[in-house]
């Protein structure tokens, strides 16, 4: 499967932000991992306040813009009567992704200090001590007044009860609320659908969506203090992965500007010149400005006054400790940079991180000597230098590239980094980013080497976990990696392949088919058989109920046909439209592809989308019932997935099955750097369940003929050690082909670094005589026409003796 950023071939997803309103049983919205509501104060202006007005604040924990357009807050009274109604404040705008937006409400007479520029305003005079206010999806009024009530109703969004509220979330209102206290959520924004555990009482800390703060101006602007408070970076980062000062405004920070970034999540970075001795305690912070640009330059001496938070880039993530909100003081420019902490293999532990269990690590005290993820943390916000990295993840669409500051560490033939088993991490791994759009990362094949030192900040992101946003790349030191290009069958060896040629179809350039032809026609030297994954529907992404590829094949039969190869054929069985995942409206599927000079294709009607393919026994040996044909369509194991293509061939008069698959991808399961540790692979089981499958098939195969010449080929989605690779082999009907490699081969994907197979070639022990091999063209490399290598077997179909 194609992963572009959002889903991992390693357990890394992204979170899809969407708004749900659908009612459930006895919650409101179902818990938010985007819009929340995260402030709420009804002291403004009265007596022993503060400050002037009331406000309501709303915060994204999602990785995309939340839109408000439509969308209102209301309040109701605490304690509603029969004629109480809510008051509505229309909204407009977006919340940006970590990003705030505040509501201004009535003002009173009281207090002194201004609300930040409110991004909306309404008239609502909020009781300080009790109330419920909603985000809901519309403007008109709500009507409900009971808990159940509420819950039922599918345009409230988010929902906090206060004081001693009637409607509220949970078991019941978050308490403490007053003339000089606000409720606020926590700093990761958990939304449980309990007020009383997700809010809490504290100081009022309003932050609007440029990030500013009452009584304060933007980042970089006067008005801030010109001495240094109490609290330091390190005191903000503490011992363990969530700052003890989270929630809490901060005043004069002090620390030196390390980098400075303009784009995406806009902000700063600022490092203490006076370190503690605790190696636990990062000396830098990230200084996050909103929708502002930064105002201040790297050397600058500053002071930072904000609101310090946690910020999780998407569920299951580690946080990023920031301070928001912020009021900038530059003391002094031109200042030397404090001493960038080195990172190499002497530096860097062989263990990944501690376990808990399943459960969270981030009240774990940190052990940077003992785990790399902890040594990451510790220097969370920091500078770090590394010299002469290796490449082991190619430069991406996105200008990062994966280094590793281990070379010895599980090496592969071709430079990468392999990844072994679920316990055996690759610790050396970094991903590398330019701060200076331009000044790139140089564009690097995996083999080639970051020469001289690199140096940067440490980040934290959902796609990668820690990375070096660097503001000096190293330089590239070309190594020269090639492409490889397999040997041609012999005439009588049968060349079978698979190829993952990532959602093929008419309206992909030219430019892509000519190079997945060549690939097939060159790099694998013309197989007689080639498995195709991910070959979409005509008219690809377009949902109209197209389900034929007969214009895409035929286009790239004939880009295999100008490369220099064989017209192929090719058989497939069309997918109910809908039905089997992939990209909405793609009808993803699996073909064959066949040269008929060299091997024939046994034609059995019959087969459709919805027929289960079946063994059949003869006196001459098994057939197939429909040719071609998919294995049990109508098992659950295939929800939403691509069914495996069966196909019976005969070459030199000698019948063959091939078993086309392509498996369900790891979209969904936990990340290797997330806060859940040991992760949860929740996708593996319905890749295992698959594996059943397939395997049932080729035992009933195997029991109508024993020497039967199988071979089952295709993207698994998942490793050698997998427990989906055991329940394929269960019984030993199938031999899964990496495994007879040397190590440093094993391999046909790199992923955040690491060099992995989810694509695999297996075969029935009939077939005893082989010659496997994984042709690198894609992976390593840059310039990419698929993110999968393809592989092939060539099997002496005649040949007795054991193979290789």
């Amino acid at each position: 499967m194609h992963i572009a950023r959002p889903g991992s071939a390693l357990l890394a997803t992204a979170v899809a932000v969407t708004l749900s309103v659908t009612a459930l049983p006895a919650a409101f919205a179902a818990p938010s991992s985007s819009a929340v509501i995260s402030e709420v104060y009804g002291g403004g202006g009265n007596s022993g306040a503060t400050l002037t007005r009331d406000f309501i604040e709303l915060a994204n924990a999602g990785q995309s813009p939340f839109a408000l357009s439509g969308f209102s807050v209301q309040y109701l009274p605490g304690t509603p009567s029969a004629g109480s109604l809510w008051q509505v404040s229309a909204l407009s705008g977006a919340v940006a992704p970590g990003g705030r937006y505040l509501v201004a409400q009535a003002a009173g007479t009281g207090g002194t200090v201004a609300l930040p520029t409110a991004d909306a305003t309404g008239t609502v005079a909020m009781a300080a001590a009790s109330g419920t206010v909603a985000l809901v999806s519309g403007t008109t009024p709500l009507t409900c007044k009971t808990p159940a009530d509420c819950a039922a109703d599918t345009r409230i969004v988010d929902l906090v009860g206060y004081g001693s509220a009637a409607v509220r979330e949970g078991s019941g209102p978050v308490t403490g609320a007053s003339a000089g206290a606000s409720v606020a959520r926590g700093t990761s924004l958990a939304d449980t659908d309990d007020n009383a555990a997700d809010l809490t009482a504290g100081t009022p800390t309003p932050v609007n969506a440029a990030g500013e703060t009452s009584g304060g101006s933007g980042p970089g602007e006067p008005g801030g203090p010109t001495e240094p408070g109490t609290v330091r970076v390190h005191d903000i980062q503490g011992t363990t992965r969530l700052s003890p000062l989270a929630g809490r405004s901060v005043t004069g920070v002090p620390g030196v500007v390390t980098g400075v970034r303009t784009t995406g999540s806009r902000g700063f970075w600022i490092q203490d010149t006076a370190p503690d001795a605790d190696p636990r305690t990062s000396e830098g912070v990230f200084v996050y400005t909103g929708s502002a640009a930064p105002t201040v330059a790297v050397g600058d001496s500053v002071l930072v006054s904000g609101k310090v938070a946690e910020y999780y880039p998407a569920t299951g993530a580690q946080s990023l400790t920031q301070i928001t909100g912020p009021l900038t003081t530059v003391l002094s420019s031109g200042n030397a940079l404090p001493a960038a902490v080195v990172l190499d293999a002497a530096s860097v532990p062989d263990a990944y991180v501690p376990t808990a269990g399943g459960g969270s690590i981030e009240a774990l005290a940190l052990d940077p000597s003992a785990y790399a993820l902890d040594l990451y943390e510790s220097v969370e916000g920091a500078r770090v230098t590394m010299a002469d990295t290796r490449v082991t993840g190619a430069t991406t669409a996105y200008d990062e590239v994966w280094v590793t500051v281990k070379p010895r560490e599980n090496p592969t033939r071709r430079g990468g980094t392999l990844y072994k088993s679920y316990k055996d991490q690759n610790t050396g791994r970094l991903k590398v980013m330019s701060l200076d759009a331009a000044s790139p990362v140089p564009v690097a094949d995996v083999g080639d080497v970051l020469s001289g030192t690199t140096t940067g900040v440490v980040d934290y992101a959902s796609y990668g976990g820690y990375n070096v946003q660097a503001t000096e790349p190293g330089t590239l030191r070309d190594n020269g990696l090639e492409r490889e290009v397999t040997r041609r069958q012999k005439r009588g060896e049968l060349a079978v392949a698979t190829y993952n040629v990532e959602n093929l179809d008419t309206s992909d350039a030219q430019e892509k088919f000519d190079t997945l032809a060549r690939g097939v026609a060159v790099s694998l030297s013309a197989p007689d058989i080639v498995s195709l994954e991910e070959i979409q529907d005509d008219n690809g992404a377009v949902d109209d109920g197209t389900v034929g590829s007969e214009a895409t094949l035929k286009r790239f039969t004939d880009a295999v046909v100008a490369a220099g190869g064989p017209r192929y054929s090719w058989r497939y069985v069309a997918p109910e439209d809908g039905k089997d995942g992939g990209e909405p409206g793609g009808n993803i599927r699996n073909v064959f592809l066949f040269n008929p000079e060299r091997v024939g294709f046994v034609d059995r009607p019959g087969g459709d989308a919805t027929t289960a393919v079946q063994a059949v026994r003869t006196r001459k040996g098994a057939t197939l019932s429909v040719s071609p044909g998919r294995i049990n369509p109508a098992s659950t194991a295939w929800d939403s997935s691509r069914k495996p293509l069966v196909g019976e061939f005969r070459f030199r008069g000698e019948p063959v099955f091939v078993i086309a698959n392509h498996f369900a991808s790891k979209g969904g399961d936990q990340s290797l750097h997330g806060r859940y540790q040991e992760p949860v692979r929740s996708s593996e089981t319905q890749r295992v369940r698959q594996a059943a499958e397939v395997n049932t098939f080729v035992t009933s195969l195997l029991k109508a003929d024993k020497s039967a010449r199988v071979v089952a080929l295709g993207d698994l989605n998942d490793f050698a050690f997998s427990p989906t690779m055991k329940a394929l082999t269960s019984g030993r009907v199938l031999k899964p082909l990496i495994t007879t490699l040397p190590v440093g081969e094993q391999y046909s994907y790199v992923y955040d670094g690491n060099s992995q197979t989810l694509d695999h070639i297996l075969t029935s022990p009939a077939v005893r005589r082989f010659d496997y091999d994984v042709v690198h063209i894609n992976a390593e490399f840059a310039d990419q026409a698929s993110d999968h290598d393809p592989q092939i077997v060539r099997i002496d179909v005649k040949g007795h003796g054991h193979g290789h």
